[in-house]
């Protein structure tokens, strides 16, 4: 179809103007991509009823609320773009409602499992001290795994014990940590063992480069695995977990 270079240029659009991770941008190709194969109608000539059927297919198929929408989610920016770039007059998704979904919290740990999460790593080791950082850190300030990895030593303020992170969309926050994170984090920096081929990232991989976010998801996964905790349990349940812990200490909910 004609279509498909509009889909290329809405990608970039969202690459260039948005700053769209690349997780984000592959979803949106997947589904709009999807979604012609499914109508087969050039872009000016869809309707909403061609809309309606995409999503009762999509039912029928077994794909979840939330999957659907997702897809939706995509298409609805896909043609505000479009509205706006004016390929079309007319948008077809206007009044088409997203699928209700069902609001649940993710798990979280009880102070126990996470003593037992942190005792994981061998402490005897260099790069068991590396990770144990990671985790109190994790821990101590509720980060995303993606911003831990993004860490540089220039980021770190140990005396008024902050932390520049580097979060979605590229967008920065500060947070602070903890004494006993600043603690863990002093002692990984200045181990003998510590060789760095990438002398700015605070968390490196044996070769001494900066570890990625797939690296440490997968160290993650692994102490979990030995701790006996839940499969369920990511990285990102830490960070529910310390939001859950700050509330039930008295913090309120807006900080």
């Amino acid at each position: 179809f004609s279509e498909k270079p509009m889909i290329k240029t809405f990608l970039e659009y969202l690459k260039n103007v948005k700053d769209a991770s690349p997780h984000t941008l592959r979803n949106y190709q997947i589904d709009l991509t999807g979604f012609y194969d499914f109508v087969k109608r050039d872009l000016h000539e869809i309707e909403r009823k061609h809309i309606r059927e995409y999503l009762a297919s999509l039912y029928e198929a077994g794909k979840s609320k939330k999957t659907c929408a997702r897809k939706l989610s995509a298409l609805r920016s896909y043609f505000h773009h479009a509205i706006g770039q004016k390929w079309i007059a007319k948008n077809p998704i206007e009044e088409i409602e997203l699928p209700k979904l069902e609001k649940k919290l993710p798990p979280s740990l009880s102070y126990d499992q996470v003593k037992v999460l942190l005792d994981q790593p061998d402490l005897e080791n260099y790069l068991g001290l590396r990770d144990r950082t990671m985790m109190e850190l994790l821990y101590s300030s509720g980060l995303r795994v993606s911003e831990l990895a993004q860490i540089n030593k220039s980021d770190v303020d140990f005396d008024q014990k902050l932390v520049r992170l580097k979060g979605k969309g590229k967008k920065e926050r500060i947070v602070p940590f903890t004494i006993n994170a600043r603690d863990w984090i002093q002692k990984y920096l200045s181990s003998p063992e510590r060789e760095e081929s990438d002398k700015e990232a605070v968390f490196l991989n044996k070769f001494g480069d900066r570890l990625t976010t797939r690296s440490i998801d997968r160290l993650f996964q692994a102490y979990l695995k030995q701790s006996g905790l839940s499969a369920r349990i990511t990285p990102h349940t830490i960070r529910h977990t310390i939001a859950t812990h700050w509330l039930e200490n008295g913090m309120d909910l807006k900080t």
